[in-house]
């Protein structure tokens, strides 16, 4: 945005532990808390002069004339800390402001700390530290769900008030119908759907406008990006815990949802089937929620996916219905990458050459000039340094690996890099069993035999969520597989596999320029984009994956026979769950035997069998290998064939790398923002002189 010289800010919360620190031990993944904020953070601004009330609890309590007004509960303040983000190679700067939550003075009960009651004279203090704690705090329990919500609504609140402040600041005769022109407010998924109802409230109750005009400014002003299709991730919000922390806020959403559905009936009576599924409340008596996609999609001017199949598949399924209602309301916007980081500073060899190749570093803001370089493929000039810059990262990469590790690798096998969060639907699992596949393979050929194959080093990275017990065995595993293979000498010549721990952006910084394959293998239609297989991608690394999420364009821009395709498709996932229920499945016997040999104890006395289950039967909850990882096994192998015999020939793979960086032209960021500013907020440049 900056770098676009667009008139635009940020919000977020200023976590103190962010999400966890990974530490890998003998029992897996263990989290300690983030200290990112223990001695200081330079970039921000505290301002002491920006803070903002956010109440939670309470009661309605109804005026004379008829106006309501939220009273009582809690009361903590947002304090603004302000990050300045420069744009490349412009003056303007812009901020992101992040909140922290603070208790009043007033709040600290002065008697009952002098009376030896610590704890509870500065309970409120206490409370209010909690909501800036921890990113993502577990909640399976009430007091987990109620944190959550009450992180979502200060975000909300806060920065809602803000802008309120700084339209009024600037009003001088502007009329509140104004606010949509000069406010546009994009939702980052459905955590901050809470600034629907809280507009309404700060507009009706603070500002003393009608229903209708506040209607008709929140919707003109809120727009919602939706980033999954995963049913567990659209969130749904028990109506006792709302009415409980938001009373005012669960009227409004009552109101919405009943002139929704009074307009459904009034004007689509074909629909009336439909209103069930398309409301907001679920008023399912064993457990009533609040749906917030669908308050989303129902008080939002415009709704997006962030990958051409992700926003077909909200289009034909999810939203189907919404889009017979407001056939323009959907639109796509694949997502991108910002070229600055993900390329001109975390690989500056590489740049070099670029820009040598291309006769300028324009291509740092104009990304799309890397088409240049196809001219240049076979050009075995070019390929020989391309060669070069990747083994100075390759290099880069195995002295970290060795430092954080332990672990030795060679620059000169094959590094094979899958790198996110751990899911079962982004299928690590699918990797390591194929890892497991090619040692057992490897053990069982002669010397002479695993001469003939490539050799290669397998890293795996990311963060399995604190609660998510698969995800952490998938953790073990990969660790426990390579404990055994990196020190088997038979064949750690040949294959080495490591878990990379303590994933984020600055090891990415290191991982994907030394990287040449990338692992992009979730099921088919549960990706919505992914972002990390652009930054591959742009650095020459060549991909194995489905098409799913944004790898469908990659390998329409970079061409398909730059790109290692495997896996079921999209259209084929229902069909082929429903046949596994019938039991019509028939596992490839080399799936079986990856399984058996986990079972065997080849890789420790660890119980993985919970792991395996998931694999296993055809129906149940945690059973019938919802991720197809048994479907999708022989072709996934079949798929690493091809990648072993095209890296043999190495002028081959070197010009495919070249091409890769070529056609990564679409997926920067600076393409993505452009087309926010135009197609959805209506804004334009504004250039600081």
């Amino acid at each position: 945005m900056a770098t676009l010289n667009l008139p635009a800010w940020g919000y977020g919360l200023r976590y103190r532990y962010g999400l966890f620190k990974q530490k890998i031990t003998k029992q897996g993944q263990e989290e300690v808390a983030e200290d990112w904020l223990e001695k200081f953070s330079p970039w921000e601004v505290v301002r002491h002069d920006v803070v903002f009330p956010v109440r939670f609890f309470g009661s309605v309590m109804v005026n004379p004339n008829g106006t309501r007004k939220w009273v009582g509960g809690e009361v903590v303040q947002a304090v603004a800390y302000d990050i300045p983000i420069p744009g490349y190679k412009t003056k303007n700067t812009i901020s992101l402001r992040l909140w922290d939550a603070k208790a009043s003075a007033e709040d600290f009960n002065l008697f009952q700390f002098n009376d030896g009651q610590y704890e509870s004279a500065a309970q409120l203090h206490s409370r209010a530290q909690q909501i800036c704690a921890v990113l993502y705090p577990g909640d399976s329990t009430e007091e987990g769900k109620l944190l959550r919500l009450k992180q979502q609504f200060f975000l909300c609140s806060a920065s809602l008030q803000d802008m309120i402040l700084r339209f009024k600041e600037r009003k001088s005769g502007r009329q509140w119908s104004e606010f949509p022109s000069k406010v546009a407010v994009q939702l980052n998924d459905t955590h901050p759907t809470l600034a629907i109802p809280e507009l309404m409230r700060l507009l009706m109750d603070e500002e003393g406008l009608g229903w209708d005009e506040a209607w008709d400014i929140t919707t003109r002003t809120v727009a919602y990006t939706n980033h999954t299709v995963l049913p567990e991730a659209l969130e749904k919000w028990s109506q006792a815990v709302m009415w409980k922390l938001l009373p005012r806020h669960m009227e409004i959403i009552e109101e919405i949802d009943k002139r929704f559905i009074a307009m459904v009936r009034s004007t689509r009576s074909d629909l009336e089937s439909k209103i069930p599924s398309m409301c907001i409340l679920d008023n399912n008596p064993k457990k009533p929620v609040v749906r917030m996609a669908n308050l989303c999609v129902v008080s939002a001017h415009t709704v997006n996916g962030v990958a051409q199949l992700h926003s077909d598949i909200l289009k034909a399924d999810l939203f189907a219905d919404y889009v017979s209602l407001w056939p323009n309301k959907l639109q796509n916007k694949t997502n991108g990458i910002t070229p600055r980081r993900w390329l001109r500073f975390c690989n500056p060899e590489l740049s070099k050459i670029i820009t040598k190749w291309l006769k300028t570093d324009q291509w740092v803001t104009n990304l799309d000039l890397l088409v240049g370089l196809r001219q240049f493929a076979d050009n075995t000039e070019l390929q020989a340094e391309w060669e070069s810059a990747k083994m100075a990262s390759k290099k880069h990469l195995a002295d970290y690996i060795w430092r954080v590790t332990g672990v030795t690798i060679d620059p000169n096998s094959l590094f094979d890099i899958q790198v996110k969060r751990i899911h079962e639907y982004k299928r690590q699992l699918l990797n390591i069993l194929g890892a497991i596949y090619r040692y057992k393979k490897l053990k069982e050929m002669s010397p002479q035999e695993r001469k003939k194959t490539t050799p290669r080093t397998i890293m795996i990275g990311g963060k399995a969520f604190a609660t998510y017990t698969n995800a952490k065995r998938i953790v073990k595993l990969v660790n426990d597989v390579g404990e055994v293979v990196n020190t088997d000498p038979e064949v750690n010549s040949y294959l080495k596999v490591v878990f990379v721990p303590n994933y984020n952006v600055s090891v990415a910084e290191l991982l994907i320029p030394g990287s040449e394959l990338s692992q992009h293998i979730s099921t088919a239609g549960m990706e919505a984009s992914g972002t990390s297989n652009m930054k591959f991608s742009l650095n020459g690394c060549l991909i194995i994956g489905t098409l799913d999420g944004a790898n469908v364009e990659i390998r329409q821009e970079i061409g398909e026979e730059n790109f290692f395709l495997f896996g079921a498709v999209a259209e084929q996932v229902p069909k082929l769950r429903k046949e596994r229920e019938d039991g019509l499945f028939k596992p490839d016997p080399r799936f079986e035997e990856a399984k058996q040999f986990i079972r065997s104890g080849a890789f420790g006395s660890y119980d993985y069998n919970p792991l395996l289950d998931s694999l296993e039967g055809n129906t149940g909850y945690g059973r019938g290998d919802y991720f197809l990882v048994g479907y999708d096994f022989p072709s996934y192998l079949e798929a690493q064939d091809r990648v072993d015999q095209a890296y043999k020939d190495q002028k081959k793979w070197l010009k495919m790398s070249i091409l890769s960086t070529a056609g990564s032209g679409k997926f920067s960021s600076d393409r993505t923002i452009a087309q926010y500013a135009k197609e959805i907020w209506n804004i334009t440049e504004c250039r600081t002189s």
